[in-house]
């Protein structure tokens, strides 16, 4: 038996609408791969300096205590950005999910969809706010050049 086409036409609109979210959840697993990057590299430094911190002299422990406090704020930093990317793409696949699915169930969906959808942008926006934190933080301790003794 053959589905009548508006069974046809309505899959094919559920699947026009899906697609769009997960163009969105494209550019989260970015930012995720950006976020995972630059939190490898500040554990790396991190241990770095606290392998130096065990052998330095008191004036170099100061210094790089300092980096490790830094370096701590900034993984806190990375992992609520990560957490909270991780939870909008979640919040993102269930709207999928369920834009989907409401073809096959004919119940009102629309409350959960934009209720889940809100939830995704409000963590995705925390994230990219902890990431933003954790960017000026790199900044502000940077240093370039040689050390003024």
């Amino acid at each position: 038996m053959d589905a009548p086409p508006t069974d046809v036409a309505q899959i094919a609109h559920s699947i026009q609408l899906s697609v769009a979210p997960v163009f969105l959840l494209s550019g989260i697993g970015v930012l995720l791969g950006v976020l995972t990057n630059r939190l490898a590299r500040v554990v790396d430094r991190a241990r770095a300096a606290e392998a130096s911190h065990a052998v330095a002299d008191t004036e170099s422990a100061a210094e790089l205590r300092n980096q490790l406090r830094h370096f701590a704020r900034r993984t806190r930093l990375m992992n609520t950005a990560i957490t909270l990317s991780t939870v909008s793409a979640l919040l993102v696949a269930i709207v999928v999910a369920l834009l989907f699915g409401s073809t096959f169930i004919h119940f009102n969906l629309a409350t959960p969809v934009a209720l889940l959808f809100i939830g995704a942008m409000a963590a995705l926006v925390g994230a990219l706010v902890a990431f933003l934190m954790e960017v000026r933080i790199a900044t502000l301790t940077i240093r370039i050049g040689p050390k003024d003794d």
